[in-house]
């Protein structure tokens, strides 16, 4: 029986676990947070948790809209927050997702060991004085936010996310530095459950990785619902004021506020692992270095997740430790491939993409078309007051394959595993044009989309 040992117990690592037991290995997973890992316990689940407690506080202040009458206190829709009930739920949640996880492992017969784990061998982990010796390593350790040395966070005034669930009172005037998928996330949800915000963005726009037009139609509802948008300015340092806090920018201004929320990076938890002495690879940041099938260069050890830096999302780590152990155990495996990678932004309105970009096709590195359907055409956008976002869909020029998209709107997570499924398997906008959808609905955009992209067949 192949012994599999596992470090780190985050969706790289009871994935991996799952698969590797399915498949007849002897598993132990070594981990010292809790199964799940930040993904679960500080980082994904916590904060969509506390944003779907922002969009449904956001319903009830647009609730007049639609004809709802809803209680008023100075002239605004009356909605209070209870940050303290708020965050005791989130945690709640967030450590009931982790036990669920660790009583599946455990029941599917995964040995789990509290602790720090450390390589002595590209064989042996050491976990204190114990020693476990393993055929396969897979290393799934994860990452942590990253500091700056003139912005230290000290979970009072200048915090990183995963203080913000130890708050008992909502923040007054949050001051958001980085505008990134995190940054702008928590920036719109504070903004939802009542917060005065102010984002801080080094560059000219904010999520400078998304979809330019996304983002542009994001920075506008932040903007037009009171967020204060600084671009192209960087937080040089955050000092607490007691009371508050001062944070310098680097074009001189000063802004201040009740908290100051960093998001600037994340930093992999590979340091005092033992890796380099066993021979494993790390790139300039700290990142464990892998190939499309997990491996790193020590034969046998593996890694996934955060700490390789491929692509933080919990979606990808779970494929990367699945590819590894199928890898390991002798299955077939098709390597990692990003381009099929669905992703969401949770703001409110969401955005949700996979595949190409439309920079792709204006850059000339693929041969495709674009189309781009406001959604504020679609019947059932209307009836939900639902004004803001679109459904963009790249085709292939010439066989019409469905290459990537772009969905900006509510549910758009749930939205977008139409075009994903496209992108996997190929399918083209006739496929998709062909394909009934609800009416009404969302999801009608998309196929409505499609059959603009539909090319007459030649005579």
């Amino acid at each position: 029986m192949t012994k599999v040992v596992i470090i780190g117990g985050g969706p790289g690592g009871y994935e991996a676990a799952l698969v590797a037991v399915q498949l007849g290995a002897d598993v132990t997973i070594v981990d010292r947070d809790g199964i799940g890992g930040a993904c679960v316990l500080t980082d994904c689940v916590p904060s969509k948790t506390l944003i779907a407690t922002s969009v449904r506080s956001t319903y009830v202040r647009e609730a007049a809209r639609l004809g709802i009458d809803v209680a008023e206190s100075d002239g605004r829709p009356g909605v209070s927050v209870d940050l303290t009930t708020v965050n005791a739920r989130v945690k709640r949640l967030a450590q009931a997702q982790s036990d669920d996880t660790a009583a599946r492992v455990v029941k599917e017969g995964v040995e789990v060991i509290p602790g720090e784990a450390r390589l002595v061998d590209p064989r042996i982990v050491a976990v204190g004085d114990r020693r476990i010796h393993a055929d396969v390593v897979l290393v799934a350790t994860g990452a942590h936010p990253r500091e700056l040395p003139s912005a230290r966070p000290d979970g009072e005034r200048i915090l990183t996310w995963r203080h913000l669930y130890d708050l008992d009172r909502l923040p007054e005037k949050l001051i958001v530095v980085g505008s990134g998928v995190t940054g702008a996330e928590f920036a719109n949800a504070y903004q939802g459950l009542g917060s005065e915000v102010t984002l801080v963005s080094s560059r000219e726009r904010v999520m400078p990785t998304q979809d330019a037009d996304a983002a542009e139609v994001l920075e506008g509802v932040f903007r037009r619902l009171g967020m204060t948008v600084l671009s192209k300015t960087r937080a040089e340092s955050v000092t607490n004021t007691g009371d508050g806090v001062l944070v310098t920018l680097s074009d001189g201004r000063t802004v201040e506020g009740s908290h100051c929320l960093m998001t600037v990076g994340m930093i992999p938890n590979t340091a005092d692992l033992g890796l380099e002495e066993i021979g494993v690879r790390l790139d300039d940041g700290g990142f464990v270095q892998v190939d499309r099938v997990s491996r790193t260069s020590t034969s046998g050890v593996y890694a996934a997740g955060d700490c390789t830096g491929v692509n933080m999302l919990a979606s990808v780590a779970a494929m990367q430790g699945r590819i590894a152990m199928w890898h390991a155990l002798g299955e077939a495996v098709s390597p990692l491939k990003l381009s099929t990678v669905a992703s969401t932004v949770f703001t409110h309105p969401e955005l949700a993409s996979v595949g190409a970009t439309e920079g792709d096709v204006r850059s000339g590195r693929i041969d495709a078309r674009v189309v781009n359907l406001p959604l504020d055409t679609n019947p059932r956008a209307k009836m939900t007051n639902s004004k803001d976002g679109f459904v963009k869909l790249i085709c292939r020029q010439h066989t019409g394959i469905v290459m990537g998209g772009v969905i900006v709107g509510p549910r758009a997570s749930e939205l977008i595993l139409a075009v994903s499924v496209a992108v996997q398997q190929r399918l083209t906008v006739d496929d998709l044009a062909h394909t009934f959808a609800v009416y009404p609905s969302l999801s009608g955009s998309v196929t409505e989309a499609a059959r603009s992209l539909m090319q007459a067949s030649p005579e």
